[in-house]
């Protein structure tokens, strides 16, 4: 596997055991990680890698470019134990929680990456490498970032559905796609600084270095344009997961 600066972090716990002493990883991990394990795997899998039936686990899906650290071991030095099966990596959390492994491989450059919710124990790492896998789809291409699933909910569900994800940018944001591309870059920017601002005209306007007349316009602009209204929930809803799908689509070119 590929290595890095940072792989160390990983390593450090590893135990020491002689050729063949041992299972390979990966054969005891595959079961678990496909959902398919049957208990009498579970134990084996709990027992040839040392490690709890029962326990707060999580799993971490990196893309195809990223940085596979090598082995397993403490994650940052709270008692994090990791092992890996290719470029899925499973976590038993230590005293610090979730935050310092995935913390960790965010410094080493390790991803992208997408990392699950916590899950009890061995024989949830199905459901928890499904749900990495699609906090994984919300990271953007040729980048290193490291993201929780949690953190990027609705994004995930736009992207878990492509053909969804298509038909919600066609139907909401689709008069925006025949504009000028200056014109829509202009738009959707405004909007998107509007969101990041919480909704203020104001605050957009001062990072926009415009006047918020022209906020307000620019929005009322797209509002016309997608015949939906920002201060309607539902439609705002609507309105933002389509700009999620717009992002995503211009990420896979």
């Amino acid at each position: 596997m590929r290595r890095d600066a940072g792989a160390g972090a990983q390593q450090r716990a590893r135990p020491e055991t002689s050729a063949g002493a041992q299972q390979p990883d990966g054969a005891l991990l595959g079961p678990l990680l496909a959902g398919s394990a049957q208990p009498h795997q579970v134990r084996r899998a709990a027992q040839g890698l040392g490690l709890p039936e029962r326990g707060r686990y999580a799993v971490v899906v990196l893309g195809t470019a990223a940085t596979v650290p090598d082995g397993d071991g403490d994650g940052d030095g709270d008692g994090a134990r990791w092992c890996w099966c290719g470029e899925v990596g499973v976590v038993l959390l230590g005293r610090g929680g979730l935050a310092g492994p995935v913390g960790s491989l965010g410094e080493a450059g390790a991803g992208p990456g997408g990392v699950s919710p916590v899950v009890g124990g061995l024989a949830e790492l199905g459901l928890a490498r499904r749900l990495a896998g699609a906090a994984l789809l919300t990271c953007g291409p040729g980048t290193h970032e490291i993201v929780t699933l949690d953190e990027r909910l609705p994004t995930a569900l736009v992207a878990s559905r492509p053909e969804l994800s298509a038909r919600l940018l066609a139907e909401v944001l689709g008069p925006l796609l025949v504009l000028e591309p200056a014109e829509r870059a202009l738009l959707v920017g405004t909007l998107e600084v509007w969101l990041e601002c919480g909704g203020s005209v104001g605050r957009a306007a001062v990072r926009l270095r415009c006047h918020r007349n022209t906020v307000f316009n620019r929005l009322r602009r797209l509002e016309r344009l997608t015949s939906r209204s920002l201060s309607h929930p539902r439609e705002l809803v609507e309105t933002v997961l389509a700009l999620d799908a717009l992002r995503l689509s211009a990420a896979r070119g």
